[in-house]
């Protein structure tokens, strides 16, 4: 593995940093990116080991051939699965020298103290839920990372100047509690307590975050402290009219299905043309009969795009050509030869929006450097900025940040 990089943090642009390795004192200046033990490396057979226990808990299904660790996750946040990562995560760091804090959405801070503790902690990190058919790497990775750099500070008894901190973000996934990044979007000011507590889960029983937080014992108080594309969820709801599948032709059916396939549809279509993305994971339908039309459906839409300005452009069409295809328009060739029906009405509603971020030059600069430096020659292939559409920006307004993301290999 390539060598540690150094993290940053609000301490960057001014910072030294003495550092204390056994019996020597060295100082390290933060400008250059990189400190005189910058040749300290992590143990990646150890660090895999941890991924790989801890993806124990929620394994999901066998996707591959090629060894054990083969299977997906489905490790939901505040599941029992997810308690039992939790507790991990305390445990190990606590092991570790750690202070440990929880805040009121559950998100745990494993504080390594530095010289300096009144100063803030410069942080690691990402969140240990998945997607009900997620991967082993997307967030685990992230903390266990997080995990092996302490494990290196600790094993070397290096002293950092300011504090070292990892966190576990609860639902970032956002795949239980219908809201991406919903904790650390309440840290950081963007979201309301109240309305994170009061989300329900989809499906299933519909217990609130709150609820979940408290059955699992990681229910904590607020005080606990330490370039993303924009993004907005909505809720779309489609009204037409229940009749029976034998008794009505297609001319006076009110298909609220057949409406909102199209509305999806379409969705792919417009964004395609601005270089967006548009995407549906939920889809509920009633009254649920094989053979009764459906009068009623609702489906969620995450729309991300480049920049403000064409996320705005691509609702605001969207919102037009919606209208229109509920009322049987021939919008995007959808109705083709086929009989036109009886309208549909088309309710949009806000769940969740996260405005485009930069992230802070000198973390990138960080992350790019280190992950250069890890593969030498081969950097070139392997290594490029991007835009994440992964939605993980809200904290940048809180401190100055960076954000890595790891391929994995293709199924």
């Amino acid at each position: 593995m390539g060598p540690l990089p150094v993290l940053l943090s609000r301490n960057v642009r001014a910072a030294q940093r003495t550092v204390r390795s056994g019996s020597k004192i060295r100082s390290a200046s933060l400008v250059t990116g990189y400190s005189p033990w910058a040749g300290l490396r992590i143990q990646q057979d150890r660090l895999m080991d941890n991924i790989h226990t801890t993806c124990e808990w929620g394994k999901g299904a066998q996707w591959g051939s090629r060894g054990k660790h083969e299977t997906g996750m489905s490790r939901l946040a505040l599941s029992d699965a997810d308690k039992q990562a939790r507790d991990w995560f305390v445990h190990t760091t606590m092991s570790l020298g750690c202070q440990i804090s929880i805040d009121a959405m559950g998100n745990i801070f494993a504080v390594r103290p530095g010289r300096r503790r009144a100063f803030p902690p410069t942080c690691a990190g990402s969140h240990l839920d998945t997607q009900p058919t997620g991967g082993r790497y997307d967030g685990i990775l992230g903390v266990c990372a997080g995990v092996e750099i302490l494990r290196v500070l600790h094993e070397e008894k290096i002293e950092t100047e300011f504090p070292v901190a990892v966190i576990d973000w609860t639902n970032e996934e956002g795949a239980r509690f219908p809201i991406s990044m919903v904790a650390s979007g309440v840290w950081a000011g963007e979201i309301p307590l109240e309305r994170a507590h009061n989300l329900k889960e989809v499906g299933a029983d519909g217990r609130t975050m709150k609820q979940e937080l408290e059955r699992i014992g990681y229910l904590g108080a607020m005080d606990a402290k330490c370039q993303a594309m924009p993004l907005g969820w909505h809720t779309i709801t489609v009204k037409g009219q229940d009749c029976h599948t034998g008794t009505t032709d297609f001319a006076n059916r009110a298909d609220a299905l057949l409406t909102a396939a199209k509305l999806i549809l379409h969705s792919r279509r417009l964004a395609v043309q601005y270089n967006a993305l548009a995407s549906s994971g939920i889809i509920k339908a009633a009254p649920g009969s094989t053979n009764t039309v459906p009068g009623w459906v609702q489906f969620s839409l995450d729309i991300r795009a480049p920049n403000d300005d064409i996320l705005m452009k691509v609702e605001e069409n969207l919102k037009s050509d919606f209208d229109q295809i509920g009322k049987g328009a021939p919008v995007d060739g959808l109705q083709g030869e086929e009989i036109s029906g009886r309208p549909c009405t088309v309710e949009w509603t806000l769940d969740a929006i996260s405005n485009a971020t930069k992230f802070d030059s000198g973390c990138v600069d960080c992350v790019r450097q280190s992950a250069e430096d890890l593969f030498g020659e081969d950097s070139a292939s392997l290594v490029q900025d991007m835009i994440s559409g992964a939605g993980k920006g809200s904290l940048e307004k809180e401190v100055f940040g960076g954000l890595i993301t790891v391929l994995d290999r293709p199924r």
